[in-house]
């Protein structure tokens, strides 16, 4: 079968090659047969509105936001998205999950420079892992984005949350440009990062960034038993990492563009466990290793004509050990390897104005190595075929798109999963009633599922090889809106999103009489409200203030058994509200930035029970920065204090957060 399918590949991809050059053929220079460059030029913008106009919800934050406001790492920013739900398990060297609109976090793709993050093992991905020293722009989008361009695989998702890098630019005559960062904080907290900009001729631009990370994050806490309060410390939380990544950014002599990325990423981590009353020690440690090697080349034939072309290799491995009396000599280790092979073509054709197509091939392969029992060593072929329409006329939008997937599995122990075969639609549609007001309505359904992992298929005593693929769909109705005001306010923006979730066949550990085991056995209908403000204004000469707000309520309840306890209850880890707020106001003489993040009540067993029951809580943060400028530096300073009243709180139980703490930081850019 994987003979068929990488027949099938080659047939699709020698299409789009053939098509890509009969375009090239149709196109003449009208400048005497020779190529011209133009030069680039960077743009910077004090802060993104909303995207008012798309058809789907769409959120952005800008690197400029990421200071203003705090931040401190990238579970930090996404968490400030209406609609998302990241799960922190505690510490600094905590994993770190995101799930958008219930959908778990499996159904949320993310991409880096514009290729897709994968870990077919667990298929969540650790958002913690990534730096923001050199994110550029973090953009959520529901469904997918509105790029035509794009590979298939982002067509696959529920939500794409989507990183992406700054490029190299120069000011003036400079060739070469070079910043240095260094932030330290509570809980023995440090961090140094270096960047390197070099122009190589005219075409060529070389980006080098790396960063360091460690941290004892033994913060103190209160653990409560009965009437009895002690004051506690987190133990095994420290973590080590490095980051590197080297970009190289290039334009041929036909003007078409070659971006090639290397990354690196190595952490060791102590897992801090849950705190119970009588054990909260943790030993459990964690070495991960990520590394891949990811090219994309794009080219404008003309103006009807794009095509782009990527390819991707990851590595990733990872070790986990743990000690205790409950094994054999004191000690259990296990060791994971993945690979993936991954490559994807796409071509873009507007054959009347108003009116573009665009279709994406991708071709995937996974492979699974590990010391655990019986482990099968299974390899994953996947095929990923969208084709994707918009048509724009006046003051309407629509946009269809259809993907299909074919999925077949090789293992080298016992027999391996059925084949999967399924197509899946979504439409996006989008209306503006009148054409001089910045009112639109927007609806969209989508069609998605997500693969049973390689540890739910095959997992020691827990896989399941039967799966069925988790389905999802999508419904989504909102209003936008945003007007350019007169007089001391410059603009004011406003989203509101209806949207409905039906997920079925959700895969769950479902006890058996023996053990737990995956299984098929979950129905979830999710109902939900995103609501987004951002606003700015002048307050007198150089005073600027940027306000935005977002809030999210949702009723996900479990409808699986009429029968059981938990029927039509909310779901663990889900509130029915939360929200967050920011301000930031921007003086000549220092920047002032504040942020709450607010969590409803939730429930941390599936019985919404008062026993179950977690607190709410809120987390603000303050930021003082000022930025001097001396015969070409530039040098930056903050200060950030988070948690300003001190809070106790969990995301996830037994797992404490740290309480109030600080960091300062500074920049220099030379």
């Amino acid at each position: 079968m994987d003979k068929k399918i990488g027949i099938g590949l080659c047939y699709a991809l020698f299409n789009l090659g053939w098509l890509s050059a009969g375009a090239q053929k149709m196109t003449q220079d009208t400048i005497g047969g020779k190529t011209h460059q133009i030069e680039e030029v960077a743009v910077t913008a004090r802060r993104l509105p909303h995207r008012i106009s798309s058809p789907v919800p769409m959120q952005v934050m800008s690197q400029q936001d990421f200071g203003q406001l705090g931040i401190q790492d990238m579970a930090d920013a996404v968490r400030r998205f209406a609609g998302t739900n990241v799960r922190d398990y505690g510490g600094i060297g905590g994993l770190k999950t995101v799930s958008v609109r219930n959908m778990g976090a499996a159904h949320t793709a993310v991409s880096y420079d514009g290729i897709t993050v994968s870990n077919c093992q667990g298929g969540q991905i650790d958002i913690g892992r990534f730096a923001l020293d050199n994110v550029s722009m973090l953009t959520l989008s529901i469904g997918q984005n509105e790029d035509l361009l794009q590979s298939a695989r982002n067509f696959a998702s529920a939500a794409v949350l989507s990183i992406q890098t700054e490029k190299p630019h120069f000011e003036g005559s400079r060739k070469s440009a070079f910043r240095v960062k260094v932030r330290g904080g509570s809980f023995g907290y440090i961090t140094p990062s270096v960047r390197w900009w070099q122009q190589v001729g005219r075409r060529t631009r070389i980006a080098l960034d790396g960063t360091f990370m460690r941290a004892d994050g033994n913060y103190p806490f209160t653990l409560v038993n009965g009437q009895e309060v002690t004051q506690e410390r987190r133990n095994n939380s420290a973590i080590h990492s490095w980051q590197g990544e080297v970009n190289l950014y290039h334009t041929l002599r036909d003007s078409s563009n070659l971006h090639v990325k290397g990354y690196y990423f190595y952490s060791k981590r102590d897992l801090p466990g849950a705190v119970t009353l009588y054990n909260p020690i943790s030993r459990e440690k964690l070495w991960d290793e990520n590394t891949f090697l990811q090219a994309r080349y794009t080219k404008a034939f003309n103006p009807q004509w794009d095509m782009q072309v990527q390819a991707k290799y990851t590595h990733g491995w990872n070790k986990l050990e743990d000690r205790g009396n409950q094994y054999e000599e004191g000690l259990s280790r296990m060791v994971h390897r993945q690979d993936e092979y991954y490559l994807s073509a796409a071509l873009h054709y507007q054959p009347l104005q108003g009116l573009t197509f665009s279709f994406a091939q991708d071709g995937v392969i996974n492979k699974l190595r590990s010391t655990l029992a019986d482990c099968p060593f299974p390899t994953r072929y996947t095929s990923l075929s969208a084709l994707h329409a918009r048509y724009e006329r006046h003051r309407f939008s629509l946009t269809a798109s259809l993907l299909h997937t074919f999925v077949t599995e090789k293992v080298k122990e016992g027999e391996a999963p059925d084949d999967f075969n399924r197509l899946a639609p979504s439409v996006a549609l989008n209306f503006r009633p009148w054409d001089d007001e910045a009112l639109y309505v927007r609806l969209m359904y989508k069609s998605t599922f997500r693969m049973p992992t390689f540890n739910d298929l095959y997992y020691y005593q827990m896989g399941n090889r039967t799966l069925r693929p988790e389905k999802a769909n999508e419904f989504n109705l909102g209003l936008t809106w945003s007007r350019q005001l007169p007089g001391w306010m410059d603009q004011l923006s406003l989203t509101v999103d209806g949207y409905y979730n039906d997920v079925t066949d959700k895969i769950v550990a479902f006890p058996t009489t023996y053990a737990w085991r995956m299984a098929n056995f979950g129905t979830v209908h999710a109902t939900g409200i995103d609501a987004t403000l951002s606003t700015s204004a002048h307050l007198g000469k150089h005073v600027n203030v940027v306000v935005s707000a977002g809030y999210t309520w949702q009723k996900a309840i479990d409808v699986t058994d009429a029968t059981a306890k938990n029927y039509r209850d909310q779901l663990p880890y889900t509130p029915r509200h939360n929200g967050n707020t920011s301000l930031i106001v921007e003086t000549p003489w220092v920047d002032v930035g504040y942020s709450a993040v607010c969590v409803g009540k939730r429930y941390f067993l599936s019985q919404n029970i008062p026993d179950n029951e977690i607190d709410r809580y809120t987390e603000q943060t303050a930021t003082l920065s000022r930025t001097f400028t001396w015969k070409g530096c530039k040098l930056s300073l903050r200060l950030e204090v988070i948690n300003l009243a001190d809070k106790q709180y969990d995301v996830i139980k037994y797992y404490p957060m740290p309480g109030r703490s600080w960091r300062v930081g500074g920049t220099i850019d030379f």
